[in-house]
This record gives structure tokens, sequence and C-alpha cells, in this order.
């Protein structure tokens, strides 16, 4: 989660933002925004989207091969 955090927090100061700003913008709450740039790992996927949405970016789920598959 920290490669996230610092994407976030990286790109909203570059477009010299401050993250009550930046909630705003995206339409979620400062903590969540806040939960993010630190890096938690108890996060809403849909809010993380949201956030990742005004850079451009999304997550989505990765299919895991086990040993057994391959």
């Amino acid at each position: 989660m920290k490669v996230l955090a610092t994407f976030v927090k990286e790109r909203r100061k570059a477009v010299n933002l401050t993250q009550e700003e930046f909630a705003e913008r995206a339409g979620i709450a400062l903590t969540v925004l806040r939960k993010i740039e630190q890096g938690k790992t108890n996060l809403n996927m849909d809010k993380v989207n949201v956030v990742l949405s005004m850079f451009g970016h999304e997550l989505a789920p990765v299919k895991i091969q086990r040993e057994k598959d391959l």
C-alpha cells in the first residue's frame, strides 16, 4: 500500500492541492484520502478508484495462478 500512498500524495502535490481541496474535488471524505496517503490497508477499493480516476488510473483484481494451475 505504500506505493499507492506515495503515488497519490505525489500526484496531489504536483497539482498543488491540499488534502482538503483534493478530497472535495474527488467527492470523497477527507478521512478516506488521509487513509490512502498514510498507506492504510483497510481501504474501500471503490473510494480508492475514485481517487485514482482523478489521475486517469484504476485498480483492478488480478488473477493469481496457483502452482497446480500451472
